[in-house]
């Protein structure tokens, strides 16, 4: 049985010997490539190449393309995925490499990504510093909230404080936010390697606990891990509860002399919720420290449906240039416009451009539209 702080230094430690030792084993797996074909209307979607995408990327693309599925998989070559031969019949391909092995150009009708990218808030030791990173009226509605739910943050210690967080809050969160797709920190791995080696915090309204998120400390780096509200409740998101914590939070860490809270991070996709909530504390964005620093996303187009012209332009793209920092890029076309709603402003992303679809995807084979197996119709 592998020890918890050895399973969790695999996933997450940015220690040199650990990301090489990733490296090796991605560079001596054959890859695989899974192919999502939508039950109703929708493009069919394939992802290959590094399997941490089946837990990270393809199930968001899943999700954002908002109907059931169902996925075959099958194995795969390299150079079968770098030419789009590894899913003949996908509308939209995801290749997860490493960085080493990105070709020079990414392909004709495709954009070079992270793999993921990670959100980070820097702390200075005035812990009103925190309010001045948040919009006027978001530090209006915390004050107000503060005040009128009696609001207060607490510290827990005691291993039944952890079985409550875990049991009651976390656990039920997950499931309620995620289903199937729910996946987290193992309980004793949880327990090993962050709250006893952490801080589990409270949010208590009028004394009563309402949410929690539990934390590692590294150094002088406050890295939050799971969160959970009261018995996996929808109440919450409409009150303010998890802006609440992260402020309170941020405030604890600044009072503690801690110079950096660490938000964790997210597929680099615009249209990410948790980057869309979280960009409101105005974090800054960069490559991980751990082993996805290594990993690369290479998002392909191989068929233009208006189906695929739909997912591009509802989901625009955090990717990688050749200048500093990330570049967010908005699809558009005639008929669909830049979903420039979906914000990209943040620290570490330098600068954002718009991309005809038209032009983006010339020269793609147009499929006719899908029955609801997900095959083109017989002729």
């Amino acid at each position: 049985m592998i020890p918890p702080n050895w399973r969790y230094a695999w996933n997450n430690s940015a220690d040199p010997l650990v990301v090489r030792a990733h490296g090796l084993a991605a560079a001596a797996a054959r890859p695989s490539v899974a192919v999502s074909r939508p039950t109703g209307r929708g493009p069919t979607l394939a992802y290959g190449g590094l399997s941490h995408g089946l837990t990270h990327v393809l199930p968001f693309l899943e999700q954002r393309r908002g109907t059931e599925s169902c996925q075959s998989r099958h194995r795969t070559t390299w150079a079968e995925l770098a030419s789009g031969r590894a899913a003949r019949d996908a509308d939209l391909l995801a290749v997860g490499m490493l960085r080493r092995d990105v070709p020079r150009q990414p392909p004709r009708h495709g954009l070079l990504l992270p793999f993921r990218i990670n959100l980070s808030v820097p702390v200075s030791p005035d812990p009103q510093d925190v309010l001045k990173r948040l919009s006027r009226k978001a530090r209006q509605q915390h004050s107000r909230e503060i005040r009128s739910r009696s609001r207060t943050l607490e510290v827990a210690a005691a291993e039944a404080d952890f079985d409550a967080f875990y049991d009651g809050m976390h656990r039920p969160t997950m499931q309620s936010r995620h289903r199937d797709a729910a996946r987290s920190e193992e309980r004793e791995s949880a327990r090993v390697c962050l709250f006893r080696r952490g801080v589990l915090f409270f949010l208590c309204e009028s004394g009563r606990r309402v949410a929690g998120m539990l934390c590692r400390l590294e150094g002088r780096t406050l890295v939050i891990r799971l969160a959970g509200v009261e018995a996996g409740g929808e109440a919450p998101y409409r009150s303010g509860t998890y802006m609440a914590m992260y402020v309170l939070i941020l405030q604890w860490a600044a009072e503690h002399g801690l110079t950096r809270v660490d938000l964790s991070g997210c597929e680099p996709f615009l249209s990410k919720g948790i980057f869309q909530f979280k960009r409101k504390m105005h974090p800054e964005v960069a490559l991980p420290d751990n082993h996805f620093r290594e990993k690369r996303l290479v998002l392909r187009a191989l068929r233009d449906t208006p189906e695929i012209r739909d997912l591009l332009t509802a989901n625009p793209v955090l990717t990688l240039g050749t200048g500093p920092g990330l570049e967010a890029v908005y699809f558009h076309d005639p008929a669909r416009p830049a979903r420039l709603d979906l914000r990209w402003e943040c620290p570490g992303v330098s600068g954002h451009r718009t991309v005809d679809l038209d032009e983006f995807l010339a020269g793609l084979p147009r499929s006719p539209h899908r029955n609801p197996t997900g095959q083109p119709p017989l002729s």
